[in-house]
Parts: structure tokens; sequence; C-alpha cells
């Protein structure tokens, strides 16, 4: 397999609303982010995914884009940008650009033509019919809306504010590679790509994902654009299995170089249920079945896995899966240990690193996130208890990965010095914040680093074979294995002792949150114990 730098590098995403305030409004701007450059060489991230900061109306935070080639007044401006790249490039981080190509604003100039006058070509560059069939938003309701003017629906998988692009369109596709060359000119690193799978949709059979011209799609977009560049391109594919990751990520296919697979998600939903409906017992035995899967199906030279815990539309994975009251600290390194060690580029989303949590919630009227706020409308419209649907959204909500990032102890936690910030900090930023990481030499922070420090320098971990061993079933350990090395990852998923038995002697502790020679002797793990030992 030909080696890229992303096989080796760790990415940062950056949430620009929530990062870091520079001009005191209340939310995080292109300045903040620049500011902040040197904690993140500190970390030794190699790339920041920055979320979108793309000229926008912000219905859906910036995931609706009115002009792809101007920045939001609230960001900052193009010179702002520009100079984040130079920033960001003397400390050897690249940046990846969210690309957001399935649907545009509805004050996209395109979409505004296309409106107002139906015999312009700009009116196939979106999807109208004259009558709606059963296809639903993502953001609750039916997927159409009707425009009086015309009297014709335009389809939309989100919000009725973002229109969706019709790809069976050349020219629009070819605008697109356009822009996509614009900022590839400026000196970007790639593309997370949002909601990819969704670009070939049949809307008349009712097809969302997958659809039969998608792959057509990609390859002629890789053509077009970054196929000749060294560049990291992700795409967010909800409904992949390993095979269709092949599809994406096999170099031979000339498409992406890794996706986005969400099946470790799923864990949190109720079978046969919304998303809202949580698993209040999370099972450890199908964590280890999926995590093994993607390991060992997308093989070394045939795929490449993206390794993630949270993001930006996912609750903090320390409220979910681990434990925030007793072993905060402890669970968080364990949780990224095992993550970090297997095949895959890893994925860091903001303030993960320092162990943040879930927003306590105690009112609807909190919310600002659109999805969130739609679902709790519909809820209550259906006459259901408010309660209830509170205890669902402020545990699986957006929201709880966009609170404010925990800088230190002062003030908004050191986010901003306005009066309020756009969404509330968490309360417990006095205890959990940067400042107070930074400070400790044993705290999640340095763990995290020197997860980022063992990827850039050990080729074990892009090349070894991962096997995984049969434990007790709140135990997940894993070896990754080469000709000349193997190594043997154990993590105690859970917050009780488990047996454990040592058997094979280690020349080296490569890292842990415990006394890995206790362990040898005692033959058990104490809670969140996780460690990475060299086997002889």
């Amino acid at each position: 397999m030909k080696k890229h730098w992303w096989h080796k590098a760790t990415i940062y995403q950056i949430y620009p609303r929530s990062f870091m305030d520079s001009n005191n409004d209340g939310i995080g701007d292109l300045r903040g982010i620049i500011s902040k450059l040197d904690y993140l060489e500190k970390l030794g991230i190699n790339a920041i995914w920055l979320s979108p900061v793309y000229q926008s109306p912000m219905d859906d935070n910036g995931y609706d884009i009115s002009d792809y080639r101007a920045i939001a007044d609230i960001f900052g401006n193009m010179d702002d940008m520009e100079e984040l790249l130079d920033e960001a490039n003397k400390r050897n981080i690249k940046i990846v650009m969210d690309l957001v190509v399935n649907h545009t604003s509805d004050e996209h100039a395109w979409f505004i033509e296309a409106k107002e006058n139906p015999a312009s070509p700009k009116r196939d560059y979106y999807i109208w019919r004259k009558e709606k069939n059963g296809l639903e938003s993502t953001f609750s309701g039916s997927a159409w809306q009707y425009d009086e003017d015309s009297g014709e629906y335009y389809l939309h998988l989100f919000s009725k504010k973002q229109p969706d692009l019709n790809w069976e369109n050349e020219d629009l596709r070819h605008e697109i590679y356009d822009m996509m060359n614009f900022w590839i000119d400026k000196g970007i690193g790639g593309f997370r790509m949002d909601v990819i799978d969704l670009l070939g949709k049949v809307p008349d059979k009712e097809i969302k994902e997958n659809g039969p011209m998608l792959h057509t799609y990609l390859k002629e977009m890789n053509k077009n654009t970054f196929g000749k560049r060294d560049l990291l391109t992700v795409g967010e594919t909800w409904g992949a299995s390993p095979e269709i990751a092949k599809k994406y990520s096999n170099p031979d296919n000339e498409e992406l170089s890794m996706v986005f697979q969400f099946e470790h998600i799923g864990l949190q939903h109720k079978d046969g249920k919304p998303k809202w409906f949580y698993e209040k017992d999370l099972y450890v035995s199908k964590l280890k079945e999926i995590f093994a899967k993607w390991q060992t199906e997308l093989e070394l030279g045939k795929g490449w896995n993206s390794l993630f815990w949270e993001n930006h539309d996912l609750p903090r994975v320390l409220s979910l899966w681990a434990d925030v009251d007793e072993y905060r600290e402890k669970s968080a390194k364990a949780l990224a240990i095992l993550l970090h060690l297997m095949r895959g580029t890893p994925y860091i989303y903001q303030g993960e690193e320092i162990g943040m949590t879930n927003y306590p919630f105690k009112d609807l009227s909190e919310f600002e996130d659109i999805e969130s706020i739609n679902y709790a409308k519909e809820c209550l419209e259906k006459g259901e208890d408010e309660k209830e649907i509170l205890d669902r959204v402020s545990v699986i909500g957006r929201d709880n990965a966009r609170t404010p990032m925990q800088w230190d102890a002062s003030k908004n936690a050191g986010f901003s010095k306005a009066d309020s910030t756009w969404l509330p900090v968490n309360p417990n930023y006095k205890e959990i914040n940067v400042e107070e990481a930074l400070k400790d030499p044993d705290s999640i922070f340095y763990t995290y680093q020197k997860l980022v420090d063992l990827r850039k320098k050990n080729d074990w971990l892009i090349d070894a074979d991962f096997k995984l061993l049969e434990t007790e079933e709140k135990v997940f350990a894993y070896t990754r294995e080469t000709e000349d090395e193997k190594y043997l990852i154990v993590v105690n998923f859970s917050g009780e002792s488990q047996d454990f038995d040592l058997e094979e002697d280690y020349t080296d502790i490569v890292i842990s949150n415990t006394d890995v020679d206790e362990v040898k002797n005692s033959g058990k793990l104490k809670a969140w114990d996780a460690f990475c030992v060299k086997i002889k």
C-alpha cells in the first residue's frame, strides 16, 4: 500500500462557533482559532478539520451555505482564513475544509435564481416536482417544500432552508469542482465531505443513500479536483458497511482516502426506534464485534478506517460510555487508548482531549440545535410528556458537543469575555479545562498527546494485523502483530474489577493508565484499567 501523510496523522475537529472567541461577541471565530494554534501544536495533531466557516444564514450552524467562496461575518473574513492557513502551515498543521455539497442554503444565489426564474438553467441545479412523495427530512416532517410561485415542491433532506442540489446536472457538478479547486489552490489539506452518500439520491424511487450514480460522481470529482494532490478526503457515510467503505477508500478506485462509518455510534440507540431513544445499558460485546469487523474486513491496501468517538453531531462519549463521576479521567484515558491503537486515522473532537462531558440541560428552551428543537416540538404536538422528551434530547442532542471549549476557570471558561455566549458554558468548567489539564502531568491531555506521538513514529500502527482476544465480556483486548513485532492492548471497559490473565511476557509498556506489573501479578484489572505492551 502506498503510504500517505494521513496514514500516520491524527486530526482535530474544530467547531468554530465554540472554540475561541477573539472579539467578545459570544461566538467563536477564525482569529480565536489562530490564537490557539500553539496549544494544538503542543497536542501534536497533524490537521484540523474545520466545520463550515462559509457565508451562511446559520439556519443549521453553517451547514446551509449561501456562498462557498466567502467567509461568514461572525467568523471573520477571507484575510483571516488565509492567515489561519499560513499560521497552521508554519506549525505543520493542515486545514481540512468541510465540503457541504448535498445542499445549499435557500439564500444561495443559485437557489434564489432557480426560485425566481423557473426558465433559468439554475432551476435544474435543484430538485423540483409537481407532486411530493413519502421522503422525509432528517430534521422531521416531509422532505418536500411547496413553492407558491411556481406551484412545485423542492426537495430538502434536511431543513427547508437547505434545498438539495441536483447532482444529475453536469453544469452544477463542474461549478462545485471549480469551487473545490478554489480552496485547493489556497493550500488546504483536504476535505471532510458532509453526507456524501446522499449525492446519488433518486428521489422518485425514494432512494437517499448509496444511489446508483454515487461512485461515478465521486470518481469524476476525484479526477477534476483532488486526485492529483496528496490531500485527505473523508466522507460522512452513515449507512456504510466494510464492503461499501472499500468502494470509497480502495486506492485502486480513485475516490476518497477514507469514510466515517457510524455502526458503533448506532449502539447508543434502541433498535427500531428513532435516534433519540438511547440505550441506558451499552453492550461492550457488541462494540467489540463492530470494531473487530471494521479492523479485519477493511484490509490494508483495500481501504482505510477512520477512528472516532465524538464529533459535532454526537453527545460526549464520556457521558454515554464512561464514568463521568468516580472515574472520569481514568475512563477517558481508557477510551482513548482503546481507539487510537487500532488501524485507521484517529479524529479528536475539541474538548475530548480534556474530558469534556454532556451539558446538564434543565429545560427544552435551552436548546439551540434545529434538529433537537424540531424533534421536541413534534413530540409536544403529539402530547408526549415534556420531562421524557427532555430526558431523550438532553442525552442525545447535538448541543452537548457544541458548548464552548473550556480553556480555564475564568468567566465563560476563558472562551469569551462577552456577557453571554451563544450556548452556555458547561458549569463543570472550573474543574475541567485546558489550563488545569496542562498543569497536571497525569491528565487526559497528556495521554492524548502521547497517542498522537506514537502514531507519528510507529509504522506498526499502520501495518500490524488486528486480532480480537476472547476475554470477559467487559474486557476489550486485542493484539496488533507484524512479522517482527507484537503488541497487546487491554482495556477494562467497566467500573468493576475484571479477571484478566496476562500470560505473555512483555518487554515494554507502550502506554498505560495503571500499574501493568500489578495486573500481571494479580490476574485482575481494576476499574477502567488500560494499557498497551510490547510482547517478547
